[in-house]
């Protein structure tokens, strides 16, 4: 899909476009300022906030979510429950539980923070960096999952060996093992050793 500026906005109540605005920030997580968010990621890519949400259900499988073809930033990859960008002034725990709620129809139970990670990952198929700082949260699923077909292409709970061999054979976001291996020790303090993680 090209990537043009209609492709990173949204509409307003009125009807009208507006573009999104990410929250840029220092190598600290102090906000600096604002950036349209397309422009954002174009290289070399600017620092700005985000999350990741990793959700499990009872029998610790994690939530995983395959982007919907149309997204304009990695189309069609599979990657962790949910990931996005708050608002300019919006917590990063508000921005990830809105976010799951709007992309997979549910809204997380026992969410807890998971600390942060920095990244700087290009996407050779867009040509687009990220460059975040990225808040982890992890949860629990526990009501039947209704999926924006404009947002999420597929989802599945896996296994930590169901992840492996998926993984091995499966494209996934250039972040996913990066913001996976940052929140795994809270992965591990919510699902408990039994889980694998």
């Amino acid at each position: 899909m090209p990537i043009t500026p209609a492709t990173a906005a949204h509409s307003s109540s009125s009807g009208t476009t507006e573009a999104i605005l990410l929250e840029l920030v220092d190598e600290d997580g102090v906000t600096i300022g604002t950036e349209e968010k397309l422009a954002a990621h174009q290289p070399p890519g600017r620092l700005h906030r985000a999350f990741s949400v990793f959700l499990f259900d009872e029998r610790g499988r994690l939530l995983l979510q395959q982007r919907a073809l149309g997204k304009y930033h990695s189309p069609g990859v599979w990657s962790n429950t949910c990931c996005g960008h708050p608002y300019p002034g919006e917590a990063p725990f508000a921005a990830a539980a809105r976010r799951t709620f709007e992309e997979l129809g549910v809204s997380p139970s026992l969410m807890a923070e998971a600390g942060t990670v920095r990244y700087n990952h290009p996407d050779p198929a867009s040509g687009l960096v990220e460059q975040e700082y990225n808040h982890l949260f992890v949860g629990m699923v526990q009501s039947p999952l209704r999926p924006d077909p404009e947002e999420v292409g597929d989802t599945a709970f896996v296994t930590p060996d169901e992840l492996t061999e998926r993984h091995a054979k499966d494209t996934f976001s250039a972040w996913f093992m990066t913001v996976l291996d940052a929140a795994r020790p809270a992965v591990r303090e919510l699902t408990g050793p039994s889980a694998g993680w």
